[in-house]
């Protein structure tokens, strides 16, 4: 792909992010559940706009590929959902600045699924076994994800909070949406720029293997790319929208699992069976499209994990080093 296309697109992804900040979350307000639908279904609708756009100038191989790893990275979002509500919860971050942390979120895990993206590819190009390896790896992460209950986070034990303590100051409690201030005549970092490492962190981990499973019905890195940026473009509006009923969709994380694995096999097969593109996509929605009818079927799944609602100051205070001292 020319580097003009490159430069455009990531030119597009500026320019709306520039006008979600300064136009549309010019104040920060708390997000209302109408207002969130209205943000998922414009950015869904661009998603899907898009997938035209692709069709119309690469054909319809390009556009099902781009369609199928739009579905797989979109579906595995909504685990990052739940991370993050964990997170604001543990911080006690006011609902009115939560955007703000998603929108910067979400702007570095742009940068880094970048940089993820063009190391696979450069991985995929001088060793094509690693098919196979990102093949073994989704059927691992299915396997870990069908067995593993409860979701932990402790930022205590995170080592980027505890290095970010450790050399620079951070305030006892919020100073508005700021997540760095001048006090006494020093800049020093509020608590919410805690919270943006914590689910900058956190959105490394999910690109792990949200990524190597894109890999999986593309090898275009631009396809790869976009379909991730529109995915990950309208997060922010599904947290807001999804936050309060995510323990409704009790078998997502089962069907998930199945995209995964079904995705490792397909991978591992890959030079033996060629699926097409557009049967890939089909398992795709109907193993989601199952799992959340049965998901809205039944009835909500207990909550296991229990989360503490500590102060900020507590809540920092408890980071602490190895040896049990408080970090300064």
């Amino acid at each position: 792909m020319e580097w003009y296309i490159w430069a455009g697109f990531v030119a597009f992804i500026v320019v709306v992010l520039v006008v979600d900040l300064l136009v549309f979350q010019r104040e920060a307000h708390a997000v209302s559940t109408r207002e969130a639908a209205i943000w998922s279904a414009i950015w869904i609708g661009l998603g899907i706009a898009f997938a035209g756009v692709i069709w119309v100038w690469l054909g319809g191989s390009a556009a099902g590929e781009y369609l199928a790893g739009y579905l797989i990275e979109k579906s595995l979002s909504v685990d990052n959902i739940f991370v993050f509500a964990l997170i604001f919860e543990y911080f006690a971050v006011p609902p009115e600045y939560r955007h703000r942390v998603l929108f910067w979120g979400i702007f570095g895990a742009l940068v880094l699924r970048f940089a993820f993206i063009l190391a696979g590819v450069r991985l995929l190009e001088a060793f094509e076994p690693m098919i196979f390896v990102f093949g073994a790896f989704l059927l691992y992460t299915a396997w870990k994800m069908l067995t593993h209950h409860g979701v932990e986070i402790d930022p205590a034990e995170n080592p980027v909070i505890r290095l970010l303590r450790r050399f620079v100051p951070i305030t006892s409690d919020y100073r508005g949406a700021h997540l760095i201030v001048r006090e006494a005549g020093r800049r020093v970092a509020t608590p919410l720029l805690a919270v943006l490492v914590m689910v900058e962190t956190s959105d490394v981990i999910f690109a792990v293997d949200s990524i190597p499973a894109v890999f999986g019905v593309t090898r275009d890195p631009f396809l790869v790319f976009t379909s991730n940026a529109f995915a990950i473009l309208g997060l922010r509006a599904l947290y807001f929208l999804l936050s309060d009923s995510i323990q409704r969709f009790r078998y997502l994380s089962t069907g998930l699992a199945a995209v995964l694995g079904v995705v490792g096999i397909k991978m591992l097969l890959s030079e033996v069976v060629h699926v097409p593109v557009w049967i890939s996509l089909g398992i795709v929605a109907a193993i989601l499209a199952v799992a959340i009818i049965a998901s809205l079927r039944a009835a909500p799944e207990p909550v296991e994990e229990e989360v503490s609602h500590l102060p900020i100051a507590g809540a920092l205070a408890g980071i602490r080093s190895r040896d049990g001292t408080e970090e300064s």
